[in-house]
Order: structure tokens, then sequence, then C-alpha cells
């Protein structure tokens, strides 16, 4: 390449600029697919056919022995693709040369799951070594769990690869909307992803699983007033005042069926029980109500665009083709 720029004359250095420019943006536009158009069902068919059925196994076995799992795994995946796209960055644990997203804000004492993943890489290289990726994992994992609590299934598109590094303050960034989220800072924190406000609304329904802890909704069972009034106190019953005290008490995001992946949620919404205030602001007099209305009528529909939407978000900016790696342990790179 430099032999090539010192034969063009300094007359031409706008031409040395121009050809800078075009391959700045050449590296940087090939580090990662803007969307999953490189993802594919059928990637692993030849080179890892049983990669679906291992994966599926090991996160049965986790629900069966708690179902609050495969929440957790969902939720992996959510805070994976959100952060610098669906590469498993989430899973790398702090390097000599950067602090991973571990211990970011809406992380740290929050996500939860690891050892399951560890268990199902483990599963999946005995099978087929150094083929399936950890992003492609949380994805597969992703949905095995919501089709084990009851909700839709779908054919996961994979070929993700994994990424090398992660970044504390990217996660720490907000990108991750905060359960204190406004209406409006949820949508576009959302369309910033390319998920539409429909997906937002559908994507939260995941809330139909899992649990929170105290911390995070102690302000709006205390002093938020569109809260259903006897929800609202027997979520004090264990969530002191006091902040410190029971912070990490845990309480169930659906109080109508906890552990079923059903429309449920936006049932609870409509009776003013939604848990956290990311929930309760989706059915609030504002631009998302009609979404809230339909989905607590119509859980086809609900489940539908639920499928619809989870494929979108893993396609957020994965690497693909020679980008990134296999990892042979999802805590760290090769």
């Amino acid at each position: 390449m430099a032999g090539t720029l010192n034969i063009i004359s300094s007359s031409c250095s706008c031409c040395v600029k121009s050809l800078l420019i075009v391959i700045v943006l050449v590296v940087v536009s090939g580090s990662r697919s803007t969307s999953g158009q490189q993802l594919s069902t059928e990637y692993y068919s030849k080179t890892c056919p049983k990669v679906f059925s291992t994966v599926k196994s090991v996160v049965k076995a986790a629900v069966a022995k708690e179902k609050r799992m495969g929440a957790s795994l969902l939720r992996l995946h959510f805070h994976d693709c959100f952060v610098q796209g669906c590469d498993g960055s989430i899973l790398l644990d702090d390097t000599s040369s950067f602090t991973g997203e571990k211990t970011a804000l809406p992380n740290n004492n929050s996500v939860r799951g690891f050892n399951v993943v560890d268990d199902i890489k483990s599963k999946v290289e005995s099978v087929c070594p150094g083929v399936v990726s950890c992003a492609d994992i949380l994805a597969i994992a992703a949905r095995d769990s919501v089709d084990i609590l009851g909700g839709p299934k779908w054919d996961v598109k994979v070929g993700r690869r994994d990424s090398q590094s992660a970044s504390l303050s990217a996660a720490n960034s907000g990108v991750i909307p905060p359960p204190t989220s406004t209406l409006s800072n949820l949508i576009n924190r959302f369309q910033a992803r390319g998920l539409s406000a429909k997906d937002m609304v559908v994507l939260s329904g995941a809330h139909t699983i899992g649990q929170a802890r105290c911390t995070v909704f102690r302000n709006r069972i205390y002093n938020e007033t569109n809260i259903d009034t006897s929800f609202a106190r027997t979520r004090q019953a264990n969530c002191p005042r006091p902040s410190g005290s029971g912070d990490n008490n845990l309480a169930v995001l659906d109080v109508k069926t906890p552990t079923k992946f059903d429309n449920s949620y936006y049932k609870n919404l409509l009776n003013k029980k939604g848990l956290l205030h990311s929930d309760q602001i989706l059915y609030n007099n504002g631009s998302t109500d009609s979404f809230i209305e339909s989905y607590s009528k119509n859980p086809k529909a609900f489940a539908n665009d639920f499928v619809t939407a989870m494929i979108k978000m893993g396609d957020i900016s994965p690497l693909t083709g020679s980008n990134g790696q296999i990892r042979k342990n999802c805590r760290r790179a090769n």
C-alpha cells in the first residue's frame, strides 16, 4: 500500500485523501454486518447438525431445576445485543487489557446464567469443537427458554462470531434502558438499535417471566400513583422502604403467571400491576397504550410479533465471515 501511495504525485494530494477515506470506510464497514443478512437458520446444517438439540437439552435441564433461569438466559441475549451487537461480549470476564460488561450498572448483580452458558458450550464443544460461537449459543438458548416456558417457537438464524473484547463504558452508556426509563427514552433506545416502538413493547412482554430485585422497583411501589394499591402493599411486604434494606429481595415480574410465557404481562399493565416503572409507563395514557390493549386480548398476535422482534434483535450488528472468532471458552478470547 505504501508503494502505491508513493507513486502518486504531490499535486494529487486530494486523490490520496480520497483513497484513504475509501480505505477507512471499507475497513470500518467490513468489521461488522449492520444486519443479519449473512446469518442463516441452516448455517450449522453440515458443520454441527446437532447444535440445536444439544443446546436445548442443557437449557431444558437448567430451567427444570430453576424456572427463573429461562428468563435469565433470555435477558443475557438482550443485554448482549444492545451493547455492541450480538457478539457474545457480555460473557467475557475482565482481563488486564479491558474491563468487561459484567460489572456495568445494568448488569452487575443482575444478569445471570453464565454457568449455564458454560455448560452449553462444553456440551457443544464435545459434539463439534471449534464450530459454534458463544453469540449463537445465547441466541439459541433464548429461543429455547421461551419455548420451554410455554411461549412461541421459531427458527433461530445463526452464523454469528464472537468478539475478542468487551466494553464497560459501552455497557454503561445508556444503550440498555434502565427500569426508571421514560417512554420516550425506551422508544429512542430501541430505535437506535433498529427496533420500532412496537418491537419495544412486544420485547418488553418478555417480562411475563422472571424476577426483579427490590432496589429496582422500590420507588415505584412507594411513590408512584399509577399502581394498584393492593398490589403495591403486597410488594412492600418484601421490599422495605429504606434504601439498603432488602435491596436484593426478589419479586416476580408477572404476578399472574410468573413462570409461564404468555400475554398476562399486558393484562397486568391494564390493571396497573406492572412491577417496574418501565413496565407501567407502556400503559399510562401514552402512544403505546393501543399495543398493550391489543396484546392483552390477542395472545396469538403477541406470540407472532414477539418472534418477529426477537429475530430482528438477533440481527443487530453481528460479527460474520472472517471477523471475530469462535471462542473455545465463552469467558475469554482465544
